[in-house]
């Protein structure tokens, strides 16, 4: 008995040895706090910014108000084939169901729809997850209309020259490469075995929760491939960009954002959550948190080209680069699921698009869990979508279906 029980003991032994070993690797290779908060936190949610401390952004002392007049059953019922196709029986039912928060949308300078759900209203702070990048897009183009930044072919090496030392190849990569997520940047992907959770030194959690972002942009990001060889979807692209705005800016991206757009034409403040207090560099690829209303004035703006009621906020051209296909990149780069006929996705300067058989074509800041800035040129509309699930809700790809049913 007494060997069994040993026996046994070692068996129980081996898995705790095990993980406190990795802990320990871990702690010396990211830190401490990385490590509990990827225990604590675990999977990434809207109300992540409550666990992280944040800069203030402030809105405009007055802004311009959007007329209302809604159409609340026209909007919903270009759901309808969303809600069949769920099971549920009605657009609310749905709502409820699918963790939908907030659902905004603008046609023609009206607001035709706006609601919240599921305990949301219309001051909660929305998390943008990834529709943050499209944020960091602007800035990037503010900076271009300030004199700033040069260029966009510009190399990344001329804004952070201290990545030469550690790999030349870093000089090869521009501006531009980073905006089309095709820089060639190393992303680790791994998943743990036979399930679908990231491993812990994936680097979408590396990113998220180390407590200085800009240490491991600068010391341990490394580079797989050459610029423009391929598409990788990777945050190291955003977060860069971010710390070029604050090297080309001495600035914040915070108080950039803020000098550059919130103060100009948003009703409410914002906040930006940062990795640590003592870095204070913000999570530039998904920790923008701000009103659903805010959300659909950037969409707004984005529709009119960067005209807020006369008043050129961002240069017409940036908006036009930085939305439309760029039709030179030649498809094959692309995952097969976005398509290789005339409907098809298309990826710019971290906005992505939709291209229709009619060749019309819609763009969208996109962010997980359901969280969209839908913005439909040619019908004159913004959706904006918030949420905390993509259970019911298949994101973009739900808004595209919808957005060919508007009249």
């Amino acid at each position: 008995m007494t060997t069994k029980k040993c026996i046994l003991g070692f068996f129980v032994l081996i898995p705790i040895f095990i993980l406190s070993i990795l802990v320990l690797i871990l702690s010396i290779k990211y830190s401490p706090t990385y490590v509990y908060r990827l225990i604590t936190m675990n999977v990434a949610d809207v109300y992540d910014y409550r666990n992280f401390d944040n800069h203030i952004i402030q809105g405009a002392k007055k802004t311009n108000q959007f007329i209302s007049h809604p159409k609340e059953a026209y909007v919903e019922s270009k759901f309808d084939q969303l809600i069949t196709n769920t099971g549920f029986d009605s657009f609310e039912e749905w709502a409820i169901a699918s963790q939908t928060t907030a659902l905004i949308v603008i046609q023609r300078d009206t607001v035709i729809y706006e609601k919240y759900f599921n305990g949301f209203e219309r001051d909660a702070y929305f998390h943008s997850q990834s529709m943050a990048k499209s944020f960091i897009s602007f800035l990037i183009g503010a900076a271009l209309d300030d004199g700033l930044i040069n260029s966009i072919d510009d190399p990344m090496t001329d804004y952070i020259p201290e990545l030469l030392e550690r790999d030349p190849r870093f000089q090869k990569i521009s501006l531009k490469d980073l905006l089309e997520m095709r820089s060639g940047l190393k992303y680790n992907t791994d998943l743990i075995p036979f399930t679908n959770i990231h491993a812990p030194w994936h680097d979408e959690a590396v990113g998220y929760y180390h407590p200085n972002v800009r240490k491991l942009l600068l010391e341990k990001v490394n580079i797989s491939s050459g610029p423009g060889e391929d598409f990788q979807y990777s945050n190291y692209n955003t977060s860069y960009l971010g710390l070029i705005i604050e090297r080309s800016t001495n600035l914040s991206v915070s108080q950039y954002l803020e000098q550059k757009l919130w103060s100009k034409i948003m009703e409410y403040d914002a906040l930006f959550s940062i990795d640590s207090k003592s870095s204070s560099f913000e999570y530039m690829p998904s920790r923008l948190v701000a009103r659903a209303i805010d959300y659909a004035r950037f969409g707004q703006l984005m529709l009119k080209e960067g005209d807020w009621f006369g008043d050129q906020i961002i240069s017409q051209s940036w908006v036009i680069e930085s939305t439309r296909e760029n039709r030179s990149i030649p498809r094959d780069i692309y995952p097969r699921w976005f398509g290789r006929s005339d409907k098809r996705i298309y990826y710019t300067y971290q906005w992505w698009g939709h291209v229709n058989e009619d060749g019309t074509y819609h763009f969208y800041a996109n962010g997980n869990l359901g969280q969209n800035i839908y913005i439909i040129p040619h019908k004159e509309t913004v959706i904006v979508h918030c949420g905390n699930s993509l259970q019911y809700y298949s994101s973009d790809f739900d808004l595209w279906d919808v957005a060919l049913k508007l009249d």
